[in-house]
């Protein structure tokens, strides 16, 4: 006979998932996979760009097909596309910062052409798509949050690259239910995910007691250097930056106490 722990690794965790939407139900599921039980509770949400005519510009423009890229830095830039309803032609590709972003696009329908092989940061996609557009001038669009620095768009315009640099959104911090911050203070959350600086600095706010058996799991070594700079102790750094080394990296933790010890 099978043994459940072999099989299910995080049965019996409460693990909170801090993003809602496509991306966070599919973090949950997978966690259901492993046997734990996900608490989503988006800790971030976008909120309109200041300036909404640039953006509807920007995207009337790609849904025309007159740029050659489009370059997501973030799973949130995702939310904004899916909420406008964006059309990406095929005579565009994608370039994802990241495994996590790639997901959230493929998540919703949009097909990711390139992700940075080694360096998952803004500057790590300039330089691969510096490297494989060699030859000719190209048409980017670069959507960015309102907080993101113009690095991408700097070092694609020393390159030659014909680049527009459009704010998609604002980053807001989302309130968290006074359910969930009682769970995660008396320790009946296990584990949260640290998925962006920007999650980090939310946790770091709205969870100011947080039992040092809680499991906190950066999403990779940025995110963790991020929730450092927050003031919040990392326990554990996924080796790569994907939902699923995130989720072996807890897995790979026996549960902080036994599951029926804070039964309601």
């Amino acid at each position: 006979m099978t043994n459940s722990k072999q099989t299910r690794p995080l049965d019996g965790w409460r693990i909170l998932v801090p993003r809602g939407g496509p991306w966070g139900d599919g973090v949950a599921a997978s966690l259901r996979d492993r046997g734990a039980v996900p608490v989503v509770a988006p800790l971030i949400n976008f909120a309109p760009t200041t300036d909404q005519a640039a953006l509807d510009t920007a995207l009337r423009r790609l849904a025309a097909g007159e740029y050659d890229w489009l370059t997501v830095t973030s799973a949130t830039t995702v939310d904004v596309m899916f909420a406008h309803r964006a059309v990406v032609p095929r005579s565009t590709r994608i370039a994802a910062v990241g495994e996590t972003t790639a997901a959230a696009l493929q998540a919703v329908g949009y097909e990711v052409a390139i992700v940075p092989e080694e360096d998952n940061s803004a500057a790590g996609m300039a330089e691969q798509l510096i490297a494989l557009e060699t030859q000719e001038r190209r048409r980017i669009l670069a959507l960015r949050s309102e907080i993101a620095k113009p690095v991408l768009s700097v070092m694609l315009q020393e390159a030659g690259h014909d680049v527009d640099s459009v704010v998609a959104y604002r980053t807001v911090g989302v309130p968290v239910t006074d359910r969930i911050k009682r769970d995660v203070e008396n320790g009946r959350i296990n584990a949260i995910l640290i998925t962006s600086g920007s999650v980090a600095e939310q946790v770091r706010e709205q969870f100011p007691q947080i039992p040092d058996e809680t499991l906190l799991a950066a999403i990779g070594p940025r995110t963790a250097k991020d929730a450092d700079r927050a003031g919040l102790p990392i326990t554990v750094v996924a080796d790569r930056q994907t939902v699923d080394a995130l989720i072996d990296a807890v897995s790979s933790f026996t549960l902080p106490h036994a599951s029926d010890e804070l039964a309601p």
